[in-house]
């Protein structure tokens, strides 16, 4: 493939987002979907594109490799206590409360069956379809959460609220659910993503500058709607940040309200994606803003819910982690082992779930990813059994084809 010249790239994303779009990591394109159903327990599943660093967000302080590996990382922002051997990141302070209350756990050193590619797209579609690699990335279209709804009488769709075309996989399938986003201009065809995440990864100059752009565009469409903006035709450097802080945060609260709100009725179920978890270079900065969006998430959804917190469970899972030496840029490259957030009134909080592999270098995967030794589609399942009274055998074949549910973590109460 020839080379774009940096303008090239330049011109090229700026049209790009001119017309709308968004990559497979992007934090701005965040879709929404609900199923209802005949029970009184509440799932919320939230997939964290881009492949969130789970080593950043649960540090393993306790292990002598961990700042041997992430000499710049691992002192990077404060860190609070989970258990004296993991500390939480401290942009994810405002979950803290609830760890102490027994409402917030972690699954670390998880991954689905994909391995080594390392593509966002193939391991989003893997964890969204919930099969393993004996079955082929994209053979399956349909998802998870669908699939065991299948296996549920009475299940109803609710009215459709949508904007995008970005497709939650994790609920696609032949049981009618409705689907609602926020409002978001930017959008791409997904052969569009596809071209665009070929080059995003090769180049710093044109990953940054593609980051720019899709944020240039997000703030024009925040300005437009506002009125800011209109008086010289440009933004300062703050007011932009001011309001890209500002935009994150409200689009997180947006989604966790209207799903704790649907929840509070009939509906049972509910999926969502939070982005910008693909942090190769500037990792300490550039993760802060998607922990704030997630921990603003799920503190929305513990405030709407009230009463009905205590029936949920909210499980927050990414397509991969990411690499346990940082790189030269201060960022992590995509990886394999990772860590999966459980958070709810359902939920045996104040735990790290999962066998802890250590990091000493003869116990990476491929000498340089966190070695999986769990499976995240197994806590999911479990979630479901606990929560839904559905069996193992309908788990292990119909809803997750070839897995292996192993001995109960018992992550709920």
């Amino acid at each position: 493939m020839q080379h774009l010249s940096n303008q090239s790239r330049r011109r090229f994303l700026l049209r790009s987002a001119a017309l709308g779009c968004s990559a497979a990591a992007s934090p701005f394109v965040t879709p929404m979907t609900f199923a209802a159903a005949p029970w009184d327990t509440r799932l919320v599943v939230i997939i964290l594109r881009g492949g969130m660093d789970g080593l950043d967000v649960v540090r393993p302080v306790g292990d002598d490799d961990y700042g041997f590996h992430r000499p710049t990382l691992s002192e990077a922002g404060s860190a609070l206590d989970l258990d004296g051997y993991f500390s939480l990141n401290g942009h994810l302070s405002a979950l803290h409360p609830l760890w102490q209350q027994g409402e917030l756990g972690f699954a670390h050193a998880v991954s689905t069956p994909y391995r080594n590619k390392r593509s966002h797209f193939d391991g989003q579609d893997m964890l969204e379809a919930g099969t393993g690699m004996d079955v082929g990335v994209g053979a399956i279209r349909d998802g998870w959460l669908n699939r065991m709804l299948a296996k549920v009488p009475g299940v109803t769709a609710r009215t459709a609220f949508a904007v995008g075309r970005e497709d939650m996989i994790v609920l696609n399938g032949d049981v009618p659910v409705s689907s609602w986003s926020p409002n978001a201009r930017l959008d791409l065809s997904p052969q569009g993503q596809r071209l665009l995440e070929g080059l995003y990864h090769d180049d710093p100059v044109f990953q940054e500058a593609g980051n720019t752009a899709t944020e240039l565009a997000e703030m024009l469409d925040m300005s437009s709607d506002s009125g800011v903006g209109d008086g010289d035709g440009a933004m300062s450097n703050e007011m932009m940040a001011s309001m890209r802080s500002a935009g994150k945060s409200a689009r997180a609260k947006a989604l966790a309200r209207f799903t704790a709100e649907r929840l509070n009725e009939e509906t049972r179920i509910a999926a969502f994606s939070i982005g910008g978890w693909d942090t190769h270079r500037s990792q300490a900065n550039g993760i802060k803003r998607s922990l704030g969006e997630l921990a603003d998430a799920i503190v929305t959804l513990r405030e709407v819910l009230g009463a009905n917190w205590g029936k949920t469970a909210v499980v927050a899972m990414t397509e991969f982690g990411r690499t346990v030496r940082e790189n030269g840029t201060g960022g992590t490259d995509h990886g394999t082992g990772g860590a999966m957030v459980l958070a709810g009134g359902a939920v045996r909080g104040g735990k790290v779930y999962g066998k802890w592999p250590g990091l000493a270098d003869g116990n990476l995967y491929q000498d340089r990813d966190l070695m999986p030794t769990g499976d995240v589609r197994a806590y999911a399942a479990h979630a479901m059994r606990g929560l839904f009274g559905l069996e193992n055998s309908v788990l292990e074949s119909a809803i997750f084809p070839g897995l292996d549910m192993g001995d109960d973590p018992r992550i709920l109460l």
